[in-house]
């Protein structure tokens, strides 16, 4: 393990979300696969459930807005209006659809307007399941000659459970069967959710689990002291939005950082927080270039600052730029004239 200044081993996880989402349309083989190659430790996957219980691996329930369903007329009348979690969403649910149904339709890009030269590969890539995947990261494992883990989350869990679709017996099994429970698993795994009672669900497993948290208020009480050794109860990690560890100013711009990290890490948490992503749309606004939206801007500035403070680490749109970025503060190299 390389070291940073202060000569402290710091090994920060480049968890690639939704594989290299930021060169291939998100939640696809091709897109998992680079992230590995391009550096990344983890393949991170939302997993949401069919028809007939099969876990696959989708942003959200809704699919209107990452497949192509809304062009095929035979899906037509599956249109509809469900609430999950509170939000009204009117679309095409993969709960109305078997995996036969599935795995007749293509990938589309979700952020099109940013990423356009993904949507170029608007229907070249199919809808993974969760033991696709696990055949992926072991494959990827003999080739590469490292571990390739793989981060699934549970996507609205008490949703599914409410549909009948509970998604953790059918997670579990499918780890199980692949060697991928127990203490020494046979790769790497973390297993995380914004819901408490799903980690708790998955405890059995005896892998390490991680507490999503968002910035909206019911997540701040879990960001006190206090609220940290309630999740230390039941989670080995948080994965923090970003913002609650660097905070952004009146302009946008990174301000001081919280002591959620210090604190954190004091309960004997691991810290990853969520999302990384190298556009000048997404980077505060002293970081960017002097380009349009969709170009990278000062992305490195951005992974230092997290770095510094100890984050263990970090999901990123870009595995290439976060494995640079890391090696870079873990043995800075002198620029020579």
């Amino acid at each position: 393990m390389r070291r940073n200044k202060n000569k402290q081993e710091i090994p920060i996880k480049i968890i690639s979300h939704r594989g290299a989402s930021g060169h291939r349309p998100e939640h696809t083989l091709a897109s998992y696969e680079l992230g590995a190659r391009y550096g990344g430790d983890f393949i991170e996957i939302d997993l949401v459930a069919t028809r007939d219980g099969k876990l696959i691996c989708r942003h959200e329930q809704e699919i209107g807005g990452t497949t192509d369903v809304g062009e095929r007329p035979e899906f037509a009348d599956r249109r509809t209006t469900r609430t999950v979690d509170g939000r009204e969403t009117t679309g095409f649910f993969a709960q109305d659809f078997t995996l036969e149904e599935i795995r007749t339709l293509r990938a589309v890009e979700r952020m099109r307007d940013v990423r356009a030269m993904n949507a170029l590969m608007d229907g070249d890539y199919g809808i993974p399941t969760l033991d696709e995947v696990i055949g992926l990261a072991f494959s990827l494992t003999e080739e590469l000659g490292r571990p390739i883990g793989i981060y699934p989350e549970t996507k609205h869990p008490a949703y599914h459970a409410a549909q009948g679709l509970e998604l953790e017996p059918a997670l579990i099994g499918a780890l199980r069967e692949a060697g991928l429970t127990g203490p020494e698993p046979a790769l790497p795994v973390f297993l995380q959710s914004f819901e408490a009672e799903s980690l708790r669900k998955l405890a059995g497993t005896e892998l390490p689990l991680v507490f999503l948290l968002g910035t909206e208020d019911r997540w701040l009480h879990y960001t006190t002291p206090e609220g940290l050794a309630e999740v230390a109860a039941f989670a080995r990690a948080i994965g923090p939005a970003k913002g609650l560890v660097i905070p952004t100013d009146e302009d946008g711009n990174l301000g001081e950082p919280t002591d959620l990290v210090e604190n954190a890490h004091a309960a004997g948490l691991l810290v990853h927080p969520y999302t990384f992503r190298s556009e000048n749309h997404f980077l505060p606004p002293d970081l960017r270039s002097d380009r349009g939206p969709s170009d990278y801007g000062g992305f490195a500035a951005e992974y230092e600052a997290f770095f510094e403070l100890g984050v263990d680490g970090v999901f990123t749109d870009f595995s290439r730029h976060a494995f640079l970025a890391r090696e870079h503060f873990l043995d800075p190299q002198p620029v020579e004239d």
